[in-house]
């Protein structure tokens, strides 16, 4: 084995440093710890060459020879002492450094994760190698083993002139210590003795020593950006912080509440804080290694470590959620559910994050638009946004997703287009239960009387102004009810409600789910609950008008128990009675028979509409909307005698407009009375009513059928 260079001239590290000069990192003071390291090595190897039986040996370290095996026998002479006055002269240097504003990384490491002083020499010692090449060849001359190129944890006692029976300092080596819990330090070769086992320090730690603030790269998909929400909870929070509270637990109404009250009791603090996905850990492998990383990525930085929503990683992986709960320093947690105590033994504050208020959504809005000058129409976004229901994050997308779509348009970001980036945001969840409408009409398509048509707009303001009703002028009332609107929407087939509830979509900028009965309804005691309850939930997270088409199916009359059917048949709309009353969403129910609705559902209801039939007026204006361009009229059309002889529903007359369309263009010609009439009778048809002479007249007298 070549002689490890011993005597050559000083390398970079062997410099003189200068702790106080003003680099920012305190690479002086780390130079000249590393310097007084170098020069205990350099006396070790030299002390070993004077006890070796063969210093000039080729292949040391690759065998043991007869003179070899003597020397360990007689025991190895003690190393020489660390010059103490040296190591005095460089600490009281970093004191004057720190004293003049100098940041020490190696100090600020030593502090925020509690080492001891042997901490910081071991982790130094590890840390050699990583700096200078040469001192790979010196581990592996003191090692003794050529391959061997890293300190062991014997080499380390020795250099620290501690004897390797001494459990003290080799505690400091084990589970639980604070160099390995931080993973500041890695213990290789767990299969060896434990003398001789590698120490490693990894790259990240390395790097922040050496001045780059660049986070760990396996940690970068996880992070997140949330927007600091100001406010009289987050300056309390941030005393509380100030205070010594380590452990934090924030309940949200509303995605990214938690992670923005948190960012601001934070910046009222004066701390940063590392915001992390806990969806995207609970779906990664290795969560409990990953949260070690994050542990000692916030501890390098000086950041608290914020973190949620906590329920999937609970579920999936719990350990990994009580290591997170465990680390030092201070922890933020956040999700939509109430602490478990099953998550962590310690104890945290646990606080709600108020709801956004609409002033507070609208400054959100106004933030993520500011990037976007071509903006135009947006000095009403408090109405164009105030009834969208979306965090900080949410709101940042949906403003991309309008920016994309205007751009495709070859226009500025308007209204509608804020509106399509609102409802882009929902989840896609609701869709396996219930079919997704985009509204496509508005307030003119609808003919109904006055009244039936104000109390609608009366729908649309409740959601409007559902924030400063319940929220500004405190209206809501207790016993943990909703936000919600709820309607009930009654009248026979064709009348227009659920046009009516697709109106209020449009009007709303929201889109419309039609729940379909067939994936809630369910012969097997206790599943139509849960089907009701996926759709509540899933509702609950997206922003549209969610419609229960033929309601009377599910929201039925609680009946006499007589068997057990109608007691399982009463427990199902008992829990309907409670789940719509915490259900805050906008949620239209519609029925035929709005007799069959129970009568404790109608004392939660905002507002019963009732949709009559048309008359005649009503009538004449559906054929003319249901008949118009760009559709090829005949001159011979009498729209007057369609609705005065006609009593149809608006559905009905839609539904024969539509046939004599197709009849006109299997004939290549336009609409005429014969298409008509043809189409007014297969409604008839299709109802079961009679072809009367007085209601058809001369047209049938005259042969059309």
């Amino acid at each position: 084995m070549d002689e490890p260079p011993v005597d050559e001239p000083p390398g970079m590290l062997e410099q003189r440093g200068d702790a106080r000069r003003p680099d920012g990192i305190g690479l002086g003071y780390l130079l000249d710890r590393v310097r007084l390291l170098e020069r205990t090595i350099r006396a070790l190897v030299a002390h070993r060459r004077r006890a070796d039986p063969a210093p000039d040996d080729p292949f040391r370290g690759l065998y043991l020879s007869d003179e070899a095996v003597d020397h360990i026998l007689q025991g190895r002479p003690p190393a020489p002492a660390a010059d103490a006055t040296e190591r005095r002269r460089v600490e009281a240097d970093g004191d004057a450094a720190e004293t003049a504003g100098v940041r020490l990384r190696l100090r600020e490491v030593v502090r925020r994760f509690g080492l001891a002083d042997v901490d910081a020499d071991l982790l130094l010692i590890a840390l050699l190698p990583d700096l200078d090449a040469r001192f790979e060849k010196l581990y592996g001359y003191l090692n003794d083993d050529v391959t061997r190129r890293r300190a062991t944890i014997g080499l380390a006692l020795e250099l620290l002139g501690t004897p390797p029976v001494d459990s003290t300092v080799r505690a400091r080596l084990r589970g639980g210590a604070p160099l390995l819990t931080a993973g500041l330090i890695v213990v290789e070769d767990g299969d060896r003795p434990l003398l001789t086992r590698a120490l490693r320090v990894p790259d990240r730690v390395t790097a922040h020593l050496l001045g780059d603030d660049a986070a760990d790269p396996v940690l970068l998909p996880l992070f997140t950006h949330p927007h600091a929400i100001p406010g009289e909870q987050a300056a309390r929070l941030g005393r509380a912080i100030l205070a010594g509270q380590r452990l934090v637990h924030i309940r949200e109404s509303s995605p990214g509440a938690g992670s923005g009250l948190a960012a601001a009791a934070l910046a009222n603090a004066g701390m940063t804080g590392l915001a992390i996905d806990l969806d995207a850990l609970a779906a990664m492998q290795g969560q409990r290694a990953l949260v070690t990383v994050l542990g000692r990525e916030a501890g390098l930085v000086g950041a608290a470590v914020v973190a949620g929503p906590v329920e999937h990683l609970a579920a999936a992986a719990p350990e990994g959620l009580r290591a997170l709960a465990a680390l030092p320093g201070t922890v933020i947690l956040h999700g939509v559910g109430t602490w478990d105590p099953a998550w962590s033994p310690l104890v945290p504050l646990q606080i709600d994050a108020p709801a956004l208020g609409a002033d507070a959504r609208a400054a959100l809005w106004r933030s993520a638009l500011a990037d976007h000058p071509e903006t135009v129409g947006t000095a009403r976004l408090e109405e164009v946004t105030a009834h969208f229901v979306l965090g900080p994050a949410q709101v940042d997308r949906a403003v991309e997703s309008a920016a994309a779509t205007a751009r495709l348009e070859g226009t500025a970001i308007d209204a509608p287009a804020i509106r399509r980036g609102a409802r882009s945001q929902n989840a896609a969840g609701l869709e396996r239960l219930a079919r997704r409408i985009e509204p496509a009409v508005g307030w003119p398509d609808l003919v109904l009387p006055a009244v039936t048509g104000g109390q609608l707009r009366e729908v649309t303001a409740r959601a409007r102004h559902r924030d400063t009703v319940l929220t500004t002028w405190r209206m809501r009332p207790g016993g943990g009810r909703g936000r919600g609107v709820l309607a009930l929407f009654a009248g026979d087939s064709g009348t227009g409600k659920t046009m009516a509830a697709e109106v209020i979509a449009a009007d709303l900028g929201l889109d419309l789910y039609t729940v379909n009965l067939a994936t809630v309804v369910d012969k097997y005691v206790g599943e139509t609950e849960k089907n009701l309850e996926r759709i509540f939930t899933e509702a609950g997270g997206v922003n549209a008008v969610l419609l229960f088409d033929e309601a009377d199916a599910v929201f039925g009359k609680r009946s006499e128990v007589r068997d057990a059917h109608d007691r399982y048949a009463n427990i199902e709309s008992a829990y309907l009675l409670q789940r719509m009353e915490t259900f805050d969403g906008l949620a239209v129910l519609s029925t035929n028979l709005r007799s069959n609705i129970d009568e404790a559902f109608t004392r939660r209801l905002d507002a019963i509409i009732d949709f009559p039939a048309p008359d005649e007026t009503a009538r004449l204006a559906l054929w003319r909307r249901c008949l118009a361009e760009p559709l090829p009229l005949g001159e011979d059309l009498d729209l007057e005698f369609c609705a005065r002889s006609f009593t149809l529903s608006g559905g009905n007359i839609r539904s024969a407009a539509i046939t004599a369309a197709y009849l006109a263009a299997a004939r290549e010609r336009p609409v005429s009375m014969v298409e008509i009439i043809a189409a007014v009778q297969q409604e008839y048809r299709k109802l079961g009513r009679l072809v009367l002479d007085r209601e058809f007249g001369r047209y049938l007298l005259a042969g059309i059928r």
